[in-house]
């Protein structure tokens, strides 16, 4: 084996220093990403080599001085395999509102902004200091695409807001991304449930987003009720 390379644990000694919120799971969540690539033993063991530890350090880096989003830091790093320089950091261009860590926002939202209630766009930064997660447990939750930028920004918007903070405080009942991955997979047939009733009754060209909200509201009592119901039997 050559002796420039590391085990995961003496990588995880070298990067804790300066990460003191780096596990093992975070550096194979990583790998998992795409990444960092290490190489494999003949035991199957993964080998850390000089160039791994200093990509490693980058993306810890640029998650914690510059809160980019995994997104982009792929692109960043593809950047440098090109031999080109990534673009500097984004300085935020919008004023932002930010909500107190304990409040969340009305369960029934409807697809706009609430009336009275200003458009949320925050940075990474504001997303993790409003909503108290972890650096760790926002990646794991961006690597499951529950927590997503606006399209085509760099900006968070309400609902990933809510997302974070929920997922921050139903950490403390031990449910974590994997179990919000399954919420979502629950949310998406009801979003395909909602699509084919507005189709069903011929309103998909003429239903204006007061109408679609409106179906999706009663879905959403009637999945609340339900899964009261379900508790409580």
């Amino acid at each position: 084996m050559p002796p420039a390379t590391k085990s995961i644990g003496q990588v995880l000694k070298v990067l804790k220093e300066e990460f003191p919120d780096i596990t093992i799971s975070k550096i194979r969540f990583l790998e998992g990403e795409g990444l960092i690539s290490p190489e494999r033993a003949p035991s199957g063991y993964r080998r850390y080599s000089a160039v791994d530890i200093k990509r490693l350090h980058y993306i810890l880096d640029v998650q914690k001085n510059q809160y980019l989003p995994l997104k982009v830091i792929r692109e960043n790093l593809e950047a440098l395999d090109a031999g080109e320089e990534p673009p500097g950091p984004v300085a935020p261009t919008v004023p932002v509102t930010p909500t107190p860590p304990e409040e969340l926002p009305a369960p029934l939202p409807p697809p706009t902004a609430p009336k009275g209630k200003r458009a949320i766009h925050v940075t990474r930064k504001d997303l993790l200091q409003i909503s108290g997660l972890s650096e760790a447990t926002l990646a794991e939750l961006e690597g499951h695409r529950l927590v997503l930028p606006r399209h085509g920004t760099v900006y968070y918007g309400r609902d990933a807001l809510t997302i974070a903070v929920a997922a921050r405080k139903l950490a403390a009942y031990g449910m974590d991304a994997r179990h919000l991955r399954a919420i979502k997979q629950v949310a998406e047939r009801e979003a395909a449930l909602i699509e084919q009733a507005v189709q069903a009754h011929g309103r998909r060209r003429t239903a204006s987003r007061e109408s679609i909200a409106e179906v999706m509201k009663l879905v959403m009592y009637a999945h609340a009720a339900l899964l009261r119901t379900a508790i409580r039997n």
